[in-house]
């Protein structure tokens, strides 16, 4: 009797982290793909039996990433760059994969010397579009791991249509369940893998469920549901997990490389067969990891050129447009709020906008403004959308956004919902164009207590042309209201350049505010 030890990797929501900054500031974090590279390193000449897997939202969410698509694209993308030369053995397409559209996506998998993964996302002959949807790896003594990919179905609740045209998104539970059966009766694997861009929707040990059951996350109902899995890889929803699930070792590595999930497998072999004795599911943090040099040297001229565009002027701010209080910033109607709702309202010819902040650091603009003020405020590569709604649609999604408060001891908090398992402040918008008034100490669902354009009451029956980015439009954070609404108008360009564009042709801005709506309690 003889056994091996097998080394599983997962990166997972990389999100375009290289270099451990803050693109906002500057400031040195503990994170990103150059210090995940010295443990990659590390884990491989302690066992040559490593499998190194990414879990998808690779190529999207930082200023390297968005420079290099705006200005920088005829050199290989910066992500792929980095994963051939860390030998990845796959990739799973993340949601975020289509935010630059499919142009982008495919230059990227095909600069790609790994194969990208996705069971479930199809093509027009009913394929998946990037031709694998899973695959064999040989390791030593014969032991043959398959691994399937497989990416949330919900991305057309979010995507732009454009993105994404021709593309069918099978449910992802159903299309593992069948790839799992197959890939067992064919191909007869010692150990099964399946990398899914997806969490998780209920607690892992009691079963219960933490969220709207949309089909967003299936990890639970998979672990539980499908038999035949030897260790579920997830993501999306930025958690830090590392454990068991109806005895399927699971991870998901937390987000912007701040870690890299590790699964330690032991196989013994009994008649010819070999079975798992034992499996350790951890995660791997780099905060205090040195950054692996040369692997920071082969993308050092996208981050020069990144910095420069950065610290480039744009204009300048009359009068205060810096958020000291986010919470107070979503209690009372201000300046930069109002004037990215005024962009989007000049940019799309409309009268009525909405927006969010979209998490807790956002800082707002200084005096003078630079593209790194824009992008480390507006960090998300949406374009505008402008969808055709009715009076009772705004009703509700006023409501929808007023349940982001709890009042607790005569003090405002925000409701668990938008905070666990996954921070989702960009689900609280606020409105330009109309006047509204949240009494927070109402029962959910009753808070909007005046609601008028005009001065006149907003009927429920009447249009009424909106516009808001693109992941709204498509009813994405249960904003269901809006989805299949007739789409009036799109705006292609990234709102970030709109942004610069504005301030640009204007040179000064100024921070106001017509108080057009407020919270009480």
């Amino acid at each position: 009797m003889n056994s091996i030890t097998i080394t599983i990797l997962e990166t997972s929501d990389i999100h375009g982290n290289i270099f451990p900054i803050n693109y906002g500031s500057n400031e040195t974090v503990g994170l990103g793909l150059g210090k995940i590279a010295t443990v990659i390193k590390q884990e491989r000449s302690r066992n040559r039996n490593t499998i190194l897997i990414d879990n998808g939202d690779l190529i999207q969410g930082t200023p390297l990433t968005y420079h290099y698509v705006r200005s920088n694209n005829h050199k290989q993308n910066p992500m792929i760059t980095l994963l051939n030369d860390l030998n990845y053995d796959a990739a799973v397409i993340g949601n975020h994969e289509f935010n630059y559209g499919m142009e982008v996506l495919q230059k990227a998998i095909k600069e790609s010397d790994f194969p990208w993964l996705s069971a479930n996302i199809l093509n027009e002959k009913g394929e998946p579009f990037i031709g694998k949807p899973y695959i064999l790896v040989e390791l030593e003594d014969g032991v043959k791991a398959a691994i399937l990919g497989v990416t949330t179905h919900y991305i057309p609740n979010w995507e732009n249509p454009e993105y994404i045209k021709g593309f069918t998104f099978d449910d992802a539970f159903e299309s593992t369940k069948k790839w799992v059966e197959e890939i067992r009766k064919q191909e007869n694997p010692d150990v099964m893998i399946v990398s899914y861009h997806g969490g998780f929707e209920a607690d892992l040990e009691t079963g219960q469920p933490t969220e709207k059951q949309t089909g967003e996350n299936q990890g639970y109902r998979i672990c539980e549901e499908i038999e035949g899995i030897d260790l579920l890889l997830t993501g999306h929803q930025h958690r830090s997990l590392a454990g068991k699930v109806n005895g399927v070792p699971i991870v998901q590595p937390s987000f912007n490389g701040q870690a890299i999930g590790k699964v330690t497998l032991t196989l013994t072999k009994n008649n010819d067969r070999w079975t798992i004795s034992d499996s350790n599911p951890e995660l791997i943090f780099v905060n205090e990891i040195e950054m692996d040099e040369s692997s920071l040297q082969l993308v050092k001229e996208y981050e020069a050129v990144t910095q420069e565009w950065l610290d480039q002027p744009i204009g300048k701010v009359i009068g205060n447009m810096t958020i000291e209080d986010p919470l107070k910033a979503r209690i009372k109607d201000h300046p930069l709020v109002e004037f990215i709702n005024k962009v989007q309202m000049d940019v799309a010819k409309v009268s009525i906008s909405n927006t969010a902040l979209f998490n807790n650091v956002t800082k707002g603009f200084p005096t003078n403004i630079t593209m790194r003020d824009i992008v480390s405020n507006y960090i998300y590569p949406n374009t505008l959308t402008v969808i055709r709604i009715s009076g009772k649609d705004i009703k509700e999604a006023l409501e929808r956004s007023a349940s982001y408060f709890m009042v607790e001891n005569g003090d405002v908090t925000v409701n668990p919902s938008f905070t666990t398992p996954k921070p989702q402040h960009y689900n609280y918008d606020m409105w330009e164009g109309i006047n509204y008034i949240f009494d927070i100490s109402k029962p959910i669902g009753k808070r909007v207590i005046e609601l008028s354009l005009k001065g006149d009451p907003i009927q429920h029956d009447e249009e009424y042309d909106v516009v808001m980015n693109n992941y709204r439009a498509g009813g994405g954070g249960e904003y269901i209201m809006f989805k299949d609404k007739p789409i009036i108008k799109d705006i292609p360009l990234d709102m970030s350049e709109l942004i610069a564009n504005y301030i640009l042709e204007r040179g000064t801005i100024e921070a106001t505010v017509d108080e057009n709506w407020k919270v009480i309690w």
